[in-house]
């Protein structure tokens, strides 16, 4: 009242609509069924489905399950003799660019695989249009990911003979 007297502004209720909130998977179930996408849930209980025919995984790491990663893997395969070329594609893309971070594995058959990663820290929460912005960004730099490696190892089945 005092305040009011003296001709002090009344601040509004703040606007919570924005507010920041937990990661949960929950949450990335909706922002993928909003879009209309298919998932499914491993029996790890990861998110993943399939983007113009690669394997995405949506992760929560940390202690609180505060850190968010969307994990791509390419498509194909490329044989261990090009070990080289995929070191030198993968150092030049992290050089380059900033998402999604691109590493391979070598898998036990002696193949490589390719991954591409974006992960942030949500330590303090993520309003909606954060956490699409990131699913977004994820999945967007994930395909460009690997259409470039589809232009640099076009698929042989593909080309005519």
């Amino acid at each position: 009242m005092l305040m009011e007297g003296l001709g002090a502004l009344r601040i509004a209720d703040t606007d919570t609509t924005h507010a920041p909130g937990p990661l949960t998977m929950a949450r990335i179930v909706d922002w993928i069924t909003d879009y209309g996408y298919t998932y499914f849930i491993d029996s790890d209980g990861d998110i993943g489905g399939l983007w113009h025919s690669r394997l995405f995984y949506f992760l929560l790491f940390g202690g609180e399950r505060e850190i968010l990663q969307v994990r791509g893997q390419w498509n194909r395969e490329i044989t261990i003799d090009r070990i080289e070329e995929v070191l030198d594609f993968c150092n030049e893309w992290n050089t380059d660019r900033i998402w999604p971070k691109v590493y391979f594995r070598v898998r036990d058959n002696g193949m490589i695989q390719v991954y591409g990663e974006v992960s942030v820290d949500f330590e303090h929460g993520a309003n909606d249009e954060q956490l699409d912005q990131v699913l977004t960004c994820g999945l967007s730099t994930g395909a460009m990911l690997f259409d470039a490696l589809d232009a640099l190892y076009p698929d042989p089945a593909q080309v005519a003979p």
